[in-house]
């Protein structure tokens, strides 16, 4: 298996791509942080995903985390930023589509999903063709308890996977699902018979795909991609902007204080 790395800043791989065969495997590699996103991953999982689309050996792309604990854990809290009003958040956030990547790519892509998927991980797999799930996955959104919504399309894209009264049940919640529950709902479609298969029975899935005639496949996705029309890049677009007017609010700097704190926020509306 031949493995090439996107550098993170700290010269870590932030990324990492792998070619098995037919396969391209994309890796979040921040495994102490549980892969939380920082920018080094917001460039690096587009760059890989364009790599792997353009190359004509690679006919199914897999993305997974690297570690024990999870797939991916959201955005890192640790990536501090100064002050900024909602126009400047939404300036930022509108150069930094990085998920949006996936609604580009020709190929079929799996999420391998284990442990900790949460926030903008579950976003990034909710942009993915197929989630793969272990046993011991655990999947939520719990924006809204830090005073945010979704910004990576977790409001756009969960509707059209588990129906509006599910999505609306889970982000209102924040409530945490695991792989039983998530497959009922079809947030999730298979689920690995343990944690410890699940990258061996993805390969199977993904060999399976690739075996396919390969134009045919990208025919497939894109044909059933249009059954989600322009409303989706509309409905991204207020996210983003309704994302970008809750930023600058007083309720999310609670929120984080109080996460600090480890006490219970306390939120005024404003």
């Amino acid at each position: 298996m031949d493995v090439v790395s996107v550098k993170d800043i700290a010269a870590e791989p932030a990324v990492r791509i792998e070619r098995d065969e037919a396969i391209g495997w994309i890796v979040l590699n921040r495994p102490g942080q549980i892969n939380a996103i920082n920018d080094a991953i917001r460039t690096g999982v587009p760059a890989a995903l364009a790599e792997f689309d353009a190359d004509s050996t690679i006919r199914v792309i897999v993305i997974r985390g690297e570690g024990e604990r999870g797939f991916c854990a959201g955005a890192d809290i640790k990536e501090r930023r100064a002050a900024e009003t909602s126009l400047q958040v939404r300036q930022r956030m509108q150069g930094a589509r990085w998920i949006e990547a996936l609604d580009r790519t020709a190929k079929p892509v799996i999420a391998a999903l284990h442990g900790f998927c949460m926030g903008g991980g579950m976003e990034l797999a909710l942009a993915c063709d197929i989630r793969f799930a272990a046993p011991d996955v655990v999947l939520a959104l719990p924006e809204t308890g830090l005073g945010l919504i979704p910004g990576g399309g977790g409001t756009q894209r969960l509707p059209r996977v588990v129906g509006p009264g599910r999505a609306l049940d889970i982000l209102l919640t924040g409530a945490r699902l695991g792989a039983e529950e998530a497959r009922a709902i079809g947030l999730v479609t298979r689920v690995a018979s343990s944690a410890e298969a699940l990258l061996a029975e993805v390969r199977v899935l993904a060999g399976q795909i690739a075996a396919k005639p390969p134009v045919a496949t990208a025919f497939v996705k894109q044909a059933a991609r249009a059954a989600f029309g322009d409303g989706l890049k509309n409905g991204l677009d207020l996210e983003l902007d309704l994302f970008a007017l809750l930023a600058p609010m007083q309720d999310v700097k609670e929120a984080a204080l109080a996460f600090r704190e480890k006490r219970a926020p306390r939120f005024s509306g404003q």
